[in-house]
């Protein structure tokens, strides 16, 4: 069994692993594969699913959604088999952090949203389900993934805090953080009436 508290060779080794796991960019692959030219010039110019939806792709944007969040889910998982949960919620952490600045781009990545449910789901499930509900509702009712993506991050600290998850928490707060930074711009529109509805190119 793996120690409780892993050394800080051990997080940097995970932090590592973490970060180069997210930095794929698995929507610029997949928009590569199936020919739909280069996502950086398409929408928003953003790697991920969203703005690979708008490639007229369906089925694109879902295998982008699925590996992206595969990505923070695989950081999670590998710590947790072959190390400890301090070690995990490192490498799920890098995993966001990777996908949102990644080296193979110049460090111009996404903003990291399905990466987030990835290491959400990870660590703990319920959470990944109470931040996903929130999502879905808010995109149903409102029509704007960011808006939707914003009050899931939310979700997942609150949910962490009330429900008896603190060791999650500060992560999962850290990671809101990161997600409304990173759609600052985004903020900005849904402010002044601009920002994109879903299925809207």
């Amino acid at each position: 069994m793996p120690d409780l508290i892993s050394s800080g060779a051990t997080l940097g080794l995970w932090a590592l692993i973490g970060y180069f796991i997210g930095s794929i960019p698995s929507g610029v692959i997949i928009a590569r594969l199936m020919g739909l030219g280069n996502l950086r010039e398409i929408g928003s110019g953003n790697i991920g699913a969203t703005n690979v939806l708008r490639t007229g792709s369906k089925k694109a944007a879902a295998s982008t959604l699925a590996l992206d969040a595969g990505k923070g889910l695989a950081a999670v998982l590998l710590a947790l088999a072959f190390a400890a949960p301090d070690a995990a919620q490192v490498a799920g952490f890098m995993a966001l952090i990777g996908h949102c600045f990644p080296v193979w781009l110049g460090f111009r990545g996404g903003k990291g949203v399905a990466t987030f449910f990835g290491v959400v789901f990870g660590l703990v499930w319920p959470i990944g389900i109470a931040a996903a509900v929130t999502w879905l509702a808010t995109a149903a009712i409102f029509r704007f993934s960011s808006l939707a993506a914003l009050a899931a991050s939310v979700v997942a600290p609150v949910v962490a805090f009330f429900a008896g998850f603190p060791n999650a928490f500060f992560l999962l707060l850290a990671l809101c953080a990161l997600i409304f930074w990173r759609h600052a711009a985004n903020i900005r529109r849904l402010f002044d009436g601009s920002e994109s509805k879903i299925g809207q190119k």
